[in-house]
């Protein structure tokens, strides 16, 4: 095998590895989310109620509810380290610190969000708000290495996160704080699955997706 064919053995493995630990990773939070609801015993509705209620105690409760909340926590602690390492090899292939920094500080934000549940404050509200800023970012500046028209698709999903995050109290009026939360983070889980599959399917034609920008 020569220096070429290592290189490009490298980047294809890399190009798989981040791919689908993107996937994954958006898959699971979003089945872990809804699992977590299936098993919440307290009143819960997605419009009136936080993502996060899901792994404290409950409005006039005593304890927090199991399984629901291991099950909610442990999800975004996997899926923060399985963001931060498809970061690491996003960054070997393309070398865009613009767009994998990004998705570092998302990894970060999802593991944090499990570690510290929202009734540890203010480091719970602090991890919150790097995923939904960082998840906007990471989207929006994927442009960087996807080609389009999917790259204009990412951009419209982190701009809707983003925005749903500026104007967070004027739409939770109108969809709840449980709805306004989810309009702003499930753009950002489809993005993780939609950017997994798009590097998957590059793999083997990665020539041309280097110079995406």
């Amino acid at each position: 095998m020569n220096l070429d064919e290592i290189i490009r053995s490298d980047i294809r493995s890399s190009l798989t590895k981040s791919g689908t630990l993107l996937f994954l990773g958006g898959f699971l939070i979003f089945m872990g989310i809804i699992t977590s609801e299936i098993f919440y015993k307290s009143p819960y509705n997605t419009r009136d109620s936080y993502i996060s209620e899901l792994a404290t105690v409950p409005a006039g409760g005593k304890e927090i509810q199991e399984p629901s909340a291991s099950i909610f926590n442990y999800t975004m602690i996997a899926t923060g380290i399985m963001v931060m390492l498809a970061g690491f090899f996003i960054q070997k292939v393309f070398r865009k610190y613009l767009s994998t920094i990004p998705v570092a500080l998302l990894g970060i934000g999802l593991t944090g969000v499990g570690v510290f549940p929202g009734n540890i404050a203010p480091w719970h509200f602090i991890f919150a708000l790097l995923i939904f800023v960082f998840g906007g970012i990471a989207a929006i500046t994927s442009f960087k290495i996807v080609h389009s028209p999917l790259r204009y698709i990412f951009i419209l999903l982190g701009i809707t996160a983003l925005a749903f995050l500026v104007f967070f109290k004027f739409s939770g009026r109108y969809l709840g704080v449980g709805g306004a939360e989810r309009w702003l983070f499930y753009p950002i889980v489809f993005w993780l699955t939609g950017m997994g599959t798009y590097l998957l399917g590059i793999k083997d034609g990665h020539g041309n997706t280097l110079s995406a920008n």
